[in-house]
């Protein structure tokens, strides 16, 4: 049995973290099912699964799994069915855990019933659940979207907790994963080396921020704040310098990022196109493309490592990010130092140099240089399956104890309790968020966004690509909803809506969807950033983006992460012209 949180999306396992990949989710998923496995999807989307799978779907209100779950570890404990033995011999905190499912210790059992009124869910469906999730051998599987919503740590301790109450951490098709389809190559079998990469020296400025919190930042230099358990305070940051990515896809509450932005003296930016990002800049540098350079790609989830070959000179004045870091460092006097007195060519063939020898440590042999050069793709054997995710610690949790205070599966966690965090106690919790379909904000905006990642471009990549272009309606990212959500607001197929809350408002275009449960509502992220009127914070988005909706707090003190799936939005038809996509035009440059 695979039971799937946020499910395995299709979508998402086409990416992956660089190198060149060979896409193993479909054929490793319907092998499982071919040797008998059962699929639960458990998410608000019912294609979170793919179709062939012939996943159940059970469809809780975004960020209630923790309570769903707790109802499953109520059951196992109501009719003696988790596994004591494993809890005394490899956890640690169990009592003090199962004294809050019981209700022991707050006076709320965490029944079936219970989690019902929350998560929407049928109580006998969970019930059903844990007694399948006991009988046979489960696989809980958790994608990497559910830590992104306030409380976000607390569904991957759940279900570790729950893993552990059921006992069969450490077995082949047991226990609990991470990640799975969230990325290309999650799970694979790997080789214990790694490629090589570029040194990436010593900052002499040890300080850092979690990257979700830069508007805050920014807008409070100096304010105190928590982050795992240590008390900090912001920097002033006067100058910003972004390389390699775009804080105007991936930040949360664009207004409030604009306003922040405003507040650093100085932006610089590498950038390959006119996103938004580099609209927001004082200095854009113009950088190269993969395409416009020579290159070596490799990932550490895949067996291949490929030569990269440019199509195309550099366009303009657009040079590669290591000639730009070059070129300064040359003009801050340490250029030998940063180059290593190599050249692209030379680091190229030293990188490779570095893989021959690795590759030789464990009985395998690259070819030369030349030979890989001109051939463009070296593929090693696949590596030997890998043992269970903690099986030596489970064959003996004394010599093999894992890296936690106790040695052992934390289930109650004394360093954690001792931070004091309300919105992050001692063990998994459910935590009422600020944003769901049961809070009251939900009367004023009665749907909840999912701004998952996009099937059509990579993050915001491609964007301005025909693929990306071809999905939209009117040029408009398109938003799932549900039928019966469109028939209340007298919605069809195409229909432009403005989607608003008290943060911001976007355009979108509708697709009606039985896919995407009733109250919730769909739209990818990716689309560039449009504002009507350019530079006013609050402007409509007029092109589809998401992040002027989602909400910019922490997780929790302890994580400090993004939320952007706890947003409850409201939709309604847009009256009048359509305003034209500008964002995929160049800015006007004086």
């Amino acid at each position: 049995l695979i039971v799937m949180f946020g499910g395995t999306p299709h979508k998402n396992a086409q990416v992956g973290s660089g190198g060149i990949s060979r896409h193993l989710l479909r054929e490793g998923l319907t092998a499982c099912r071919d040797q008998g496995a059962s699929f639960v999807c458990i998410s608000p989307i019912r294609d979170d699964a793919m179709a062939e799978l012939d996943a159940r779907w059970i469809a809780p209100r975004p960020n209630t799994d923790v309570a769903l779950m707790l109802a499953l570890a109520h059951t196992l404990i109501e009719e003696g069915l988790h596994d004591q033995k494993f809890l005394a011999r490899c956890t640690t905190g169990f009592e003090r855990f199962a004294g809050y499912v019981t209700g022991a210790d707050d006076g709320v059992p965490k029944t079936p019933e219970w989690a019902q009124a929350i998560s929407g869910v049928p109580a006998e469906t969970m019930r059903a659940l844990a007694r399948e999730m006991v009988r046979r051998r489960t696989m809980i599987m958790m994608s990497w979207s559910l830590q992104r919503a306030e409380h976000g740590e607390q569904p991957y301790w759940m279900a570790i907790a729950l893993a552990a109450m059921i006992g069969q951490i450490g077995l082949p098709g047991g226990g609990f994963g991470f990640g799975y389809a969230s990325a290309n190559g999650v799970g694979n079998p790997v080789y214990p080396f790694s490629w090589p990469t570029l040194p990436q020296g010593s900052n002499a400025i040890a300080d850092s921020i979690p990257v979700a919190r830069i508007a805050d930042a920014l807008l409070h230099p100096g304010a105190p704040y928590d982050f795992n358990g240590e008390k900090r305070r912001y920097p002033d940051i006067r100058l910003i310098y972004w390389a390699g990515g775009n804080p105007f896809h991936h930040h949360q509450d664009i207004n409030r990022l604009i306003a922040a932005w405003r507040r650093s003296e100085t932006v610089i930016v590498h950038e390959s196109w006119w996103n938004a990002t580099a609209r927001h800049a004082d200095i854009v540098l113009p950088a190269s493309t993969a395409m416009e350079r020579n290159d070596i790609a490799s990932s550490a989830r895949d067996r291949m490592i490929a030569a990269c070959h440019p199509i195309s000179a550099p366009i303009g004045e657009a040079r590669s990010d290591y000639e730009i870091f070059a070129d300064l460092a040359g003009l801050l006097g340490a250029r030998e130092t940063f180059t290593e007195g190599r050249d692209e060519e030379g680091w190229i063939r030293h990188f490779y140099t570095v893989a021959r020898q690795r590759v030789a440590e464990y009985g395998m042999e690259l070819p030369d240089f030349e030979s890989f050069w001109q051939a463009g793709i070296v593929t090693l054997p696949e590596p030997q399956d890998q043992k269970p995710l903690l099986a030596e610690f489970v064959a003996d949790p004394q010599t093999q104890p894992l890296k936690t205070p106790s040695g052992r599966i934390e289930l109650f966690s004394e360093r954690i309790a001792g931070f004091g965090y309300d919105d992050c106690p001692g063990h998994p919790s459910w935590l009422v968020p600020r944003e769901w379909l049961g809070a009251a904000l939900a009367e004023r905006f009665p749907l909840h966004l999912i701004s998952n990642q996009p099937a059509s471009k990579l993050h915001s990549q491609y964007d301005n690509g025909a693929l990306s272009r071809s999905t939209k309606i009117a040029g408009r990212e398109p938003l799932r909803i549900h039928p019966e959500d469109a028939r209340l607001r007298g919605l069809s197929d195409g229909d432009i809506v403005r989607v608003f809350n008290d943060r911001g408002a976007c355009l979108a275009g509708i697709v009606v969807c039985d896919a995407v449960m009733q109250g919730v509502v769909q739209m990818a992220t990716g689309a560039w950033y449009d504002p009507l009127e350019p530079g006013l914070v609050g402007s409509l988005d007029k092109h589809g983006n998401p992040n002027v909706l989602t909400q910019d707090r922490g997780s929790s003190r302890l994580g400090q992460a993004t939320i952007a799936h706890s947003c409850l939005v409201e939709i309604e038809r847009h009256e009048g012209e359509l305003p034209p996509i500008t964002c995929y035009e160049p800015p006007t440059l004086i």
